[in-house]
């Protein structure tokens, strides 16, 4: 599979998490404060939720459920109850377009 357009670069709210789903793969993609789009797994390790619908805060994703906090570099849970990380996307942007690729993961 190669990169999919999931969104525009415009529909991207600053601090807000956006689930999309490109090849069967729920995606969360983030544009963080400092202006940087990010996208990880959208269902959390530990509850199988969304984690479009937690909280941005700085470069992490929080679980509305139950408070794990991920890192949007790395994937990796920063707090209990979760202890598995959720897979990190490559995300390109050309132009306004924003565009992910399920099967290309980022090296941590």
């Amino acid at each position: 599979m190669s990169a999919t357009r999931v969104c525009a670069l415009s529909d991207l709210e600053q601090d807000t998490a956006l689930r999309v789903e490109v090849g069967g793969v729920p995606i969360s993609v983030v544009l963080d404060s400092a202006g940087e789009v990010h996208a990880i797994g959208d269902t959390c390790t530990h509850g199988d939720v969304s984690l479009a619908e937690g909280f941005v805060d700085g470069d992490t994703l929080e679980c509305w459920a139950h408070g794990s906090a991920f890192s949007l570099r790395t994937g990796r849970p920063l707090n209990l109850p979760a202890y598995e990380p959720v897979p990190v996307f490559v995300v390109e942007i050309d132009g306004d377009d924003v565009l992910i690729d399920p099967e290309v993961k980022k090296e941590i």
